[in-house]
């Protein structure tokens, strides 16, 4: 396999091509120029700087500090992003491509009943590692999305959508839609996702006294346990109706 070049060598094999495919499908920059090469490895280079940034250093990641570190002037970064949530955004998109290989790639396969539990917990192991490994950018979105950056909002669904679908087809239902299985893979996988947010940020850790000894298990398997019986209650064909709410 060929050596990555100089400016992707620090990301792993996986991400480094979701990056150069991303840049790919770029053809033009924010001044309407078409991209060259030249242009290519630029926006790359910007993308890379902000990754190792974010996922790599705790300083703040402004869009000076992502400037300087890929060794360009801000008039250079500004051809390509016009602010901080553009930026992060495009650095969203190749990571969220490598899940496609990762927790995705999980989910795909119809798990059978008798391994039920331990394939839920695979998953939500390999979702939580995801999110270890790029925990600061998750976080950043979800911080942003809570503040109501639409953007964000709308990235943070659109990146749950796949999952949720996955998870209905494993109730073995065929699409998602205003029915009861899709209702419920949506509340699993809040639940899961709310869950991994705590177990991945040390300062929350902190404020429900989760301490470093404390394994994230405390409440990956509950999750697990949450979503197989979601899943066995659907194929057993419980849920097909909304209930009747009790009265209040």
């Amino acid at each position: 396999m060929a050596a990555e070049p100089g400016h992707l060598a620090g990301l792993s094999p996986l991400l480094s091509a979701a990056v150069t495919q991303a840049c790919a499908a770029v053809s033009h920059n924010l001044s309407g120029q078409r991209l060259g090469r030249k242009g290519r490895i630029t926006r790359e280079r910007i993308l890379v700087a902000a990754i190792e940034m974010i996922e790599m250093s705790d300083e703040p990641v402004t869009l000076a500090r992502v400037a300087r570190k890929a060794s360009l002037g801000m008039t250079s970064l500004y051809n390509y992003f016009t602010d901080m949530t553009e930026l992060l955004l495009a650095v969203l998109e190749p990571v969220m491509e490598t899940a496609r290989d990762d927790y995705l790639s999980v989910l795909r396969e119809r798990w059978s009943d008798d391994d039920l539990f331990a394939c839920c917990y695979h998953f939500v192991r390999r979702y939580h590692n995801f999110w270890l490994c790029h925990s600061r950018l998750l976080h950043m979105r979800n911080s942003m999305a809570d503040q109501r950056n639409a953007r964000m909002m709308r990235h943070r669904i659109d990146s749950s959508r796949p999952i949720i679908g996955l998870i209905v087809a494993q109730m073995d239902f065929d699409t998602l839609g205003s029915n009861p299985s899709t209702s419920m893979a949506t509340m699993v996988m809040i639940g899961i996702e709310r869950s991994v947010t705590l177990v991945t940020d040390n300062e929350l850790r902190k404020l429900v006294e989760m301490g470093p000894d404390i394994s994230e298990d405390r409440y990956l398997i509950p999750g697990a346990r949450l979503m197989q019986f979601a899943i066995r209650d659907a194929r057993d064909g419980g849920g097909q109706d909304y209930p009747e709410a009790p009265p209040v």
